[in-house]
């Protein structure tokens, strides 16, 4: 593609070289440059890109994108100055790769918690609607029945395109994605255009990152904020910030809610531990996931699929037997009575809403017993309102780890524990062995109790120290189980 191409409709403030340049590839990563590759110098986290131009001319590349000039301009190279290179990064993606967003129907979710579960709902409504569908979330991305493994809950803008151009070729009708706050910080979805965006609802997480709570909710209103006037935007209207969101968005303004007045509106009949009974806008339906959060995952799914102009009778006799996204509130029985809990639960409010499910569905006498962990090097404040909540709401705790790593196991779960009061201790233990802690649950369980293996979900490993050693939360539960 020739670069005065690629440079369609980029604000560019000054061009030094051809625009005639052959571009093969575009990169932000200055070790996948290779011959006749644009590089976007991006100042990340960690590092700069415009640290390594040199680099990247010595490797091949022909033009730099950069916010700042180097001194001195090398001869046969095209320098391209603009304000935002993160910004622009998305908008040269969506050139390359002919602005795959455009030729198929793609819906954003983002929310603390609910994401995959929303996203991979609507991948499977729509699937059993008959429709070809794209699938990018945090547990896998997903072309029709391909898997393609997920390392981010919002991939780069290049690989975010080049999954959305994978799915075009393929004839994909619809892409649902999970639409992390670090993604609309970093401009990883800048270019994109989204058919509709759902919000499913906001709570304490990642201010490791985003510094402040306020941060955290204009990163999520952000989103909504970019849509255009030919897209939806639907919103809790139960969750405390969920009007925030629509406040100043053009996008067609639509709400769902279990409680409060909504365009959907849903109801609990009943519930049990192998799904429950929701009436739904006026209509019936057992569905095959369980608790009050997923009433709203599965009211916003419902939601959207009308907005998609979806059939509602259709929509809800598909909504009947689908199924939910790995890890999220996995349910392993064991031969002596035990009912084991596998959930992705890793924020304050998502170990609630799956203890307040459990509870709920437990017969008198029933024991919760709950293995939790905290990830390292990740938001430290939530540490011990994460305790504290499985303390009140468990018979008993064992605090152990989930992913530590570069931190020290113990470190993380002392911050954990300053979330106990001294009556309680009692009906904690520490296990820092993440294995053994969960084995030591399935002894301690009676016939009839209830074990909750909350962190990890759909996770396949444990990082320690920067290496990913093979672990499943189920896998040893059911191995467990089975011993007994």
């Amino acid at each position: 593609m020739k670069l005065k191409e690629l440079l369609h409709a980029i604000p560019v403030q000054q061009l030094e070289g051809s625009l005639e340049v052959d571009v093969q590839s575009i990169c932000f990563d200055s070790r996948k440059v290779v011959e006749d590759s644009l590089f976007v110098a991006v100042r990340g986290v960690h590092t700069d890109g415009h640290l390594f131009l040199d680099k990247v001319v010595e490797q091949g590349g022909q033009v730099l994108v950069v916010e700042e000039l180097p001194v001195k301009l090398q001869e046969g190279i095209t320098y391209v100055l603009v304000d935002d290179t993160a910004y622009v990064l998305g908008l040269l993606a969506t050139n390359f790769y002919g602005d795959p967003s455009k030729k198929l129907k793609l819906v954003g979710v983002t929310g603390t918690n609910g994401k995959t579960t929303i996203a991979t709902l609507l991948f499977n409504l729509f699937e059993n609607l008959g429709y070809h569908v794209g699938l990018i979330s945090t547990v896998q991305n997903k072309v029709g029945d391909r898997i393609i493994p997920s390392t981010h809950t919002t991939p780069d803008p290049i690989a975010l395109n080049a999954l959305l151009h994978d799915m075009v070729e393929d004839g994909c009708d619809y892409c649902f994605m999970e639409v992390s706050s670090h993604a609309v910080v970093q401009q990883r979805i800048a270019g994109l255009r989204f058919a509709g965006g759902v919000f499913s609802n906001i709570t304490h997480d990642h201010l490791d990152f985003h510094e402040t709570f306020d941060n955290y909710i204009k990163a999520k209103k952000k989103f909504f904020d970019d849509l255009d006037r030919f897209a939806f935007a639907l919103t809790n209207v139960d969750d405390r910030n969920g009007s925030v969101m629509l406040q100043n968005t053009i996008a067609h303004k639509k709400t769902y809610g279990l409680k409060n007045m909504a365009d959907f509106k849903a109801k609990i009949v009943e519930s049990h531990f192998d799904g429950m009974l929701l009436h739904i806008d006026g209509h019936d339906v057992w569905v095959k996931l369980v608790g009050g959060f997923n009433a709203y995952n599965l009211l916003a799914v419902y939601g959207a699929a009308i907005l998609l102009e979806q059939e509602t009778v259709k929509v809800l006799t598909a909504m009947s037997s689908i199924v939910g996204a790995e890890g999220r509130f996995d349910v392993v029985r064991s031969s002596q009575g035990v009912t084991g809990v596998v959930d992705y639960a890793h924020t304050p409010d998502a170990v609630e809403n799956v203890l307040t499910t459990i509870r709920d569905l437990r017969s008198s006498g029933q024991q919760i017993i709950t293995v939790l962990g905290c990830g390292g090097d990740r938001d430290k404040t939530k540490r011990p309102e994460m305790a504290a909540v499985a303390v009140r709401m468990s018979d008993r705790v064992i605090i152990t780890s989930d992913n530590p790593r570069t931190e020290d196991p113990m470190t993380i779960i002392r911050d954990m524990e300053t979330g106990i009061e001294a009556k309680d201790r009692k009906n904690v233990f520490t296990i820092a062995e993440r294995r053994e802690a969960i084995r030591a649950a399935c002894h301690l369980a009676q016939p009839g109790d209830i074990i909750l293996v909350a962190g990890k979900g759909h996770e396949k490993y444990q990082e320690v120290n920067g290496i990913r050693h093979h672990f499943d939360d189920k896998e040893i539960l059911e191995e467990t189980f089975n011993e007994q």
